[in-house]
C-alpha cells in the first residue's frame, strides 16, 4: 500500500474517535444537568 494512504488512515482514526469521545462527553454532561435540575415532586400536595 501506498505509505500516504497508511498515513492518512492514522490522521483519520484519530479525528473519528477524538468526535465519538467529545460526543460522549457531552451525553454525559446533559444527562448530569437533567439530574441535577430535575424537579422534586412533593408526595403532600394534591
Amino acid at each position: 500500500m501506498n505509505q500516504d494512504f497508511l498515513y492518512s488512515l492514522e490522521i483519520m482514526w484519530k479525528g473519528m474517535s477524538g468526535i465519538f469521545i467529545v460526543i460522549l462527553i457531552i451525553t454525559f454532561v446533559a444527562l448530569l444537568l437533567a439530574q441535577l435540575t430535575k424537579e422534586k415532586k412533593d408526595i403532600n400536595s394534591n
